[in-house]
């Protein structure tokens, strides 16, 4: 049931079911959200069993604002505080301390919990009007199949859900991918997963540097070593190694598709092609959509070009490891 997202009864329609304890789909600037009211526990239930996600794998608790952010947190730590003066709302993550008896099933059981503030304005208005509805918050993780594609257009969560669950439609997702991660729960930032927003600019906000994830780090959204698959087998390949291989190739006995940079004239016969933007952004933007659009077409393996390795291609290159690896 795909609704009208800037229809101010629908936002109303949606909070009600939401403050019931329902499941809606909303758009953010990342991905389309798969939500549910934060703090009841039975309602968060619903999202695991929907998903078919481990119960003990965290989810993303959304909030209106900063203040919203204190109804989940025990305390915000000066590094946290700071960050999100600099980038909410927007596509960063923090996970702090969680306040006792509040978000326990959200946060997969952790003593920590991961609070976003979304910028797209379908989730802001929602946001509110839950908020109205006594709903201090929404968890939300991608609105698709544990460990598939995360769905940037609302026609994507209807293939992966049907047409009985309730989605709002705000049209394509800005950004693409999901929402960098930064832990602040240690006394210290700590990246745990990549996203459009890069090191350098998470550092400048945070006043120090970031550290890389440890075993000690806690369990956060998106970050198993297999994710964001799509049916097909993808590879991901250096580019010289790709053009080699469909040399080689010729028409393929299988249905291959290659997602790369401008390919020489001559390399490969028979295979769909999508060409890869040269601005992270857009790569970014584009990439759940191209897989998605793969897959639809029939491909049974997808040969992708490894993106640069420089600090804006982090989070692209992050999710292409992922669904390599699924």
């Amino acid at each position: 049931m795909v609704l009208d997202g800037s229809d101010s009864g629908v936002i109303e329609r949606a909070a009600g079911a939401l403050a019931a304890g329902e499941l809606v789909a909303f758009p953010t600037e990342t991905v389309y959200g798969l939500g549910a009211r934060a703090d009841d526990d039975a309602a968060v239930a619903k999202i695991f069993a929907a998903k078919g996600r481990p119960a003990d794998h965290p989810l993303i608790v959304h909030v209106a604002d900063a203040d919203g952010a204190r109804a989940f947190a025990s305390q915000v730590p000066p590094v946290a505080v700071r960050l999100v003066a600099a980038f909410w709302p927007g596509p960063l993550t923090i996970i702090v301390p969680r306040s006792a008896g509040i978000g326990s099933a959200a946060a997969g059981g952790q003593a920590t919990i991961g609070l976003r503030c979304p910028s797209h304005p379908v989730a802001r208005a929602l946001l509110l009007a839950a908020r109205q509805a006594g709903v201090a918050g929404l968890a939300a993780p991608s609105a698709n199949r544990f460990g598939r594609i995360s769905p940037t257009r609302a026609e994507h969560v209807t293939a992966e859900f049907g047409d009985t669950l309730m989605v709002l439609d705000g049209g394509p997702c800005e950004v693409g991918i999901e929402s960098s991660i930064v832990d602040c729960s240690r006394g210290r930032a700590v990246l745990l997963r990549p996203g459009v927003l890069t090191r350098a600019q998470i550092e400048a906000a945070a006043g120090e540097p970031l550290e890389n994830a440890d075993d000690a780090a806690p369990r956060a959204s998106g970050t198993l070593e297999a994710h964001y698959a799509p049916r097909a087998r993808l590879r991901l390949m250096p580019a010289d190694q790709l053009h080699q291989a469909l040399q080689m190739l010729g028409r393929p006995p299988f249905k291959l598709a290659v997602y790369s940079r401008p390919l020489p004239p001559g390399t490969g016969s028979g295979v769909r092609r999508r060409t890869m933007p040269e601005q992270a952004a857009e790569a970014a933007r584009e990439l759940f959509t191209v897989l998605r659009e793969f897959d639809d077409e029939g491909a049974q393996l997808i040969w992708v070009e490894e993106p640069p390795a420089t600090p804006e291609w982090e989070g692209v290159r992050d999710r292409l490891r992922r669904a390599a690896a699924s």
